[in-house]
């Protein structure tokens, strides 16, 4: 008896930094584009207050009325992401989502496999990532090699005040699965908040001697 498709895994990793920064998720088949994009929003917990779209096959994909309140005439038309299941695309489709059309985080989705799992799925969750993402706001790829200089730097100048913008703590390395998996879990929930710095690393317990 054959079991009913209703899970997709994808990967999504964000282009232009080397090594890479990259969440796997398994998602409901029947959430739409705007779910997906709250997904990734919690995957990489993005604070989700920027404008963001998704650019498929040449088309973009987002909220219509955001997307096109200051749009020029000529701009390519804009379709609405709810239109768009994850269950529409084909096994192995690869296209674009974008957050923050200032700092322009691209980030590349593929969907590796659909799934058909005992239990039908009503969240999302993390099973494999690595690395932290930028600070938002740090000014794109560019800005965040630079904000890497300078805090692996103390000496440089812009190291106390960065320090302190970005909370004190930042380490590219990251990546705590239960963290993310938790965040990818509560990704629809309403009035959901966003960690705004990196966890700092727990002090070791004294080993006993």
């Amino acid at each position: 008896m054959f079991k009913t498709i209703n899970a997709v895994q994808i990967h999504v990793s964000l282009d232009e930094i080397e090594p890479e920064i990259w969440r796997r998720l398994v998602l409901p088949s029947g959430w739409n584009l705007g779910q997906l994009h709250l997904a990734i929003q919690a995957a990489f917990n993005w604070w989700n207050y920027h404008l963001h779209e998704f650019q498929i096959g040449g088309l973009r994909y987002g909220d219509v009325e955001l997307l096109t309140q200051d749009a020029d005439e000529d701009d390519p038309r804009v379709f609405d992401c709810r239109e768009v299941r994850l269950c529409d695309f084909a096994h192995g489709a690869v296209f674009n989502y974008v957050y923050d059309f200032g700092d322009n985080w691209r980030h590349a989705v593929m969907i590796e496999e659909f799934v058909a799992l005992d239990v039908a799925p009503k969240h999302g969750t993390c099973i494999d990532g690595a690395r932290a993402r930028p600070p938002e706001d740090v000014g794109g790829v560019p800005g965040y090699e630079r904000f890497l200089e300078i805090m692996s730097d103390k000496t440089d100048p812009e190291h106390a005040d960065t320090r302190r913008w970005c909370g004190g703590y930042f380490d590219p390395e990251w990546f705590d699965l239960a963290v993310v998996d938790k965040d990818v879990r509560n990704a629809l929930r309403p009035n959901v908040k966003r960690r705004l710095h990196q966890p700092k690393p727990k002090r070791n317990e004294p080993t006993a001697a």
